[in-house]
């Protein structure tokens, strides 16, 4: 038990090339070590899990790689400070102090500091002057999720790079590759749900995948596990809804909406879900567009399969309801009536639609 690794952990990018959805920046910082035209201090900025620290700790390795004998400790050249913790401006004297001292082997001394933004004002301040006039050894990786509380003079002394959300297709394939080495069979659509679900953040996936190779069936991972573990609404919900109000059956759209809310669904969360259900189903309409259905082929034929039968005009007046219904959802007094009237004008909607037509033409 005592030796069990975390996946986010046991798999994490040693080198440039491993790191999954942020080739733009890997084969950037590459050309510079190679072309010998390394800056001083850069800004790794972009949303939590998809690869800052580790890209800054791969670079700090990289730089020094030829310098070093083999099996050398990289830790005596990469210094690591926490901003959310170790934000006063004693902190960054004290690494300014640090900073005074050269490598003793290597080439570089590699400062991370994560979570810059936390800094305080002071520390800001004191820490600019090291920064617009260090040593040639020193090199400083800042990394943050909200670049926009930066100040202006830190910007102008770093390169930036912009890390994006890591995309649904390169995260299931990084989890097929770890169940393969972990002798997990896992399904595709669950995989997808996992990548979804982490929104774009590697390491939300392989901590969900890891709870979800702990939970039900030993060395599985199916579709129908991940939707009861993680509390997520199934598809064939909103695939049922949406012929129901093709069929313009208010009843059965109701009592399907009951049976949502006694399995103990929110009905915001639904409005939501079923108003990307109709996003999904205008954008599968069109061959150029059904490229951004993020799903599995199987589930992808059966949204270009349901679009068919709905019109553009019904889609898109059902976002706008379900839109409406979901800025107003909070103030209600009576949520559970509130999405029911939703649901009856989605339903009869394809009836007004009809009747608008037919006047048109008369």
């Amino acid at each position: 038990m005592g030796s069990y690794v975390v996946s986010a952990r046991k798999y994490r990018p040693e080198t440039f090339d491993t790191v999954v959805g942020q080739e733009h920046i890997t084969e950037t910082l590459l050309n510079e070590i190679n072309s010998n035209r390394l800056a001083q201090a850069f800004l790794f900025c972009g949303p939590r899990g998809v690869g800052k620290t580790t890209c800054a700790r791969i670079l700090a390795k990289e730089i020094n790689k030829n310098t070093v004998p083999s099996g050398y400790d990289f830790s005596f050249n990469i210094f690591e400070l926490d901003a959310a913790s170790n934000n006063s401006v004693d902190d960054i004297r004290a690494l300014n102090e640090q900073v005074r001292i050269p490598p003793q082997t290597g080439d570089y001394k590699v400062y991370i500091i994560d979570e810059v933004h936390m800094l305080s004002q002071a520390a800001f301040n004191a820490f600019l002057k090291t920064l617009e006039e260090p040593p040639a050894y020193a090199i400083f990786i800042l990394a943050t999720t909200e670049k926009h509380k930066i100040l202006p003079t830190i910007l102008s002394r770093c390169q930036v790079f912009n890390f994006d959300r890591i995309q649904i297709p390169n995260i299931i394939k990084h989890l097929k590759t770890i169940a393969i080495d972990q002798h997990i069979e896992a399904e595709e659509e669950a995989l997808h749900i996992i990548a979804q679900k982490a929104d774009g953040a590697m390491r939300d996936a392989l901590s969900i995948f890891d709870q979800m190779a702990s939970f039900g069936s030993e060395g599985k991972i199916t579709y129908q596990e991940v939707i009861d573990n993680l509390n997520i609404l199934d598809y064939d919900y909103y695939f049922k809804v949406v012929d129901f109000f093709i069929e313009g059956d208010i009843s059965g759209a109701l009592v399907l909406f009951d049976e949502i809310q006694r399995n103990g669904f929110d009905g915001q969360l639904f409005i939501n879900g079923l108003a990307n259900h109709f996003r999904d189903l205008l954008v599968s309409q069109n061959a150029s567009s059904q490229q951004l259905i993020e799903k599995s082929h199987e589930i992808a034929s059966k949204y270009h399969k349901q679009g068919q039968a709905v019109s553009a005009s019904f889609s898109i007046n059902a976002i706008n309801i379900l839109g409406e219904a979901d800025i107003n959802y909070k103030t209600s007094r009576n949520q559970r009536l509130h999405v029911e009237l939703c649901l009856i004008k989605l339903a009869s909607l394809q009836h007004a639609i009809d009747v608008t037509k037919k006047k048109s033409l008369d």
